[in-house]
């Protein structure tokens, strides 16, 4: 098909298009005739169109494809995987063996007061309940249906979770998990097409019908590539990611978040269809919650490796200091309140680093071996024979930090934090043994905790009525009420498989349309 110009190939004058889709009005005389969005014919008809490439799009794929729906995946840049491939690649898995292995006491009721918690209440209480009742299911069937490789002893705690209850990958990254589901969607012979641009979503008085693409397209370039029409009999699933990348967007939203803040997220996670969905009459909402992850490090551009050393290490069995060598936060609260805290201290011109001794490394070099080595060789952590020597070469107060060092090592020793309130791991040991290990923290843009707004089907809701649009749903980071003002770290790969196998299974099961 050769390329022709978007206006062109929609059917009607742009007018009406526009008076289409953005007032949602269904008049009996535009029933009764092609409506002015569709394109003149469609190029290609399927059963379920999914929009994004990660953790949740390529569940619902693969469930969508299991219920018998003939299933494709788009994905815009020239490689599958999204920020999902970058992400951490840690789960909460409340239940798992390895909790039991540890002997943490947990529950489902736990965890859902601090989603709840942490969110401000802003989470919707049954998302989040649907969502923490598949917890053990969902780790469950990603062992025996995809097969993914889980660290099998060890477990840990992100900031803002009263108990430790994430599971690692064995690679260390969320890529342990979405190779996993390629390898299925593959055996399922589910076309995963990349670089195919969606610039339109078609949707009639009646439903969601389709979506035009760019085939061939070359990010970030929106001409580029040969326009397509295709058709979704029974449904259009939304799972293209936040827009942490998106700085002009981001900081519409937010404008702090601006040029000084590096993000987490690959290029490619721009807003295009956060605006098209809006377009179309899509109801979103708190899409200027957007969080940083307070572990980052200044010294490498985007994810990087540094977080893992200040969170995994540090944030867990060491602690977090300024360069007055004062302890200014509760190491494990959750992102927010810290990357406030770091933002606060960086305000009054302090740096803020993450310290562990010889005993504090120990849980991380078992669980990512090899990593800290590297982390040591890129100059992101540094290694010191003692405190003096750690705080002389970064700048740090000596005899505060060493006074800091003597009242956190108590309170590890009693197992309570007057000051802080923070969780003393179980496992924990005073910050006493030789080597000492830093390294720096600066937050980062990281995750989009709005979006569009789902019914308990994942259908998403139409902004004049509230009711469920035909033919559309969505999951994972493009949704919001899950996370509400916080995401707890370790529960993105969770919210993105629970709902996007949900998504999945509910738009298979959908009546085609006539």
């Amino acid at each position: 098909m050769t390329k022709t110009n978007r206006r062109d190939f929609l059917k009607g004058s742009a007018a009406g298009a526009v008076a289409a889709v953005t007032s949602g009005l269904a008049t009996a005389a535009l029933a009764q005739e092609k409506k002015p969005d569709e394109p003149k014919k469609w190029d290609e008809t399927v059963d379920v169109i999914v929009i994004g490439s990660g953790f949740a799009g390529l569940a619902a794929a693969i469930e969508a494809k299991k219920a018998g729906a003939n299933v494709i995946v788009l994905e815009k840049m020239p490689t599958p995987g999204g920020n999902s491939i970058i992400n951490g690649g840690i789960l909460t898995a409340t239940g798992c063996p390895q909790q039991k292995m540890h002997n943490i006491e947990d529950s489902k009721e736990l965890l859902e007061k601090d989603i709840l918690t942490a969110g401000n209440y802003m989470n919707s209480t049954k998302k989040v309940h649907q969502l923490v009742e598949q917890t053990l299911p969902n780790y469950e069937w990603t062992v025996k249906e995809l097969g993914v490789e889980w660290l099998p002893d060890a477990i840990g705690q992100e900031g803002g979770h009263s108990v430790p209850r994430y599971v690692t990958t064995k690679c260390g990254s969320g890529a342990g998990i979405v190779t996993k589901e390629l390898d299925k969607c593959k055996e399922l012979g589910i076309p995963i097409r990349t670089r195919t641009y969606v610039d339109r979503i078609v949707r009639t008085p009646e439903r969601v019908e389709g979506v035009i693409v760019q085939e061939g397209y070359k990010f970030p370039n929106k001409d580029s590539g040969k326009t397509k029409a295709i058709k979704a009999d029974q449904g259009v699933i939304l799972c293209y990611g936040g827009f942490s990348a998106d700085l002009p967007y981001r900081m519409m939203q937010d404008p702090k978040l601006n040029a000084v803040l590096d993000t987490t997220n690959q290029p490619g996670a721009t807003s295009e269809l956060w605006r098209e969905t809006s377009n179309i009459g899509c109801l979103q909402v708190q899409n200027d919650w957007i969080q940083c992850g307070p572990w980052g490090n200044p010294h490498e551009k985007g994810m990087g490796i540094g977080w893992q050393f200040n969170q995994t290490a540090a944030a867990e069995y060491g602690l977090w200091c300024n360069s007055d060598g004062d302890r200014f936060v509760n190491e494990l609260a959750n992102r927010k309140v810290r990357a406030d805290a770091i933002m606060v201290q960086q305000a009054n011109g302090k740096k803020c680093f993450a310290i562990a001794d010889a005993n504090g490394v120990k849980p991380f070099v078992a669980q990512r071996p090899g990593m800290l080595d590297k982390q040591l060789e890129r100059g992101l952590v540094f290694k010191y024979d003692s405190l003096d020597d750690l705080a002389k070469a970064q700048g740090i107060n000596p005899e505060e930090l060493k006074k800091t060092v003597a009242n956190f090592n108590e309170c590890v020793k009693t197992k309570s934090d007057p000051t802080w309130n923070r969780y003393i791991n179980n496992e924990q040991v005073p910050v006493e043994t030789a080597p000492f290990y830093v390294g720096e923290l600066q937050p980062k843009v990281h995750h989009c905790m709005g979006g569009l707004v789902t019914d308990d089907n994942c259908q998403v809701l139409d902004v004049k009525n509230d009711k469920p649009i035909t033919g559309l749903y969505a999951a994972g980071e493009s949704t919001g009420h899950v996370h509400g003002a916080v995401r707890l770290g370790s529960v993105a790969i969770l919210d993105c498989l629970v709902f996007g196998r949900m998504a999945g299974q509910k738009a298979a099961a959908a009546p085609k349309a006539s």
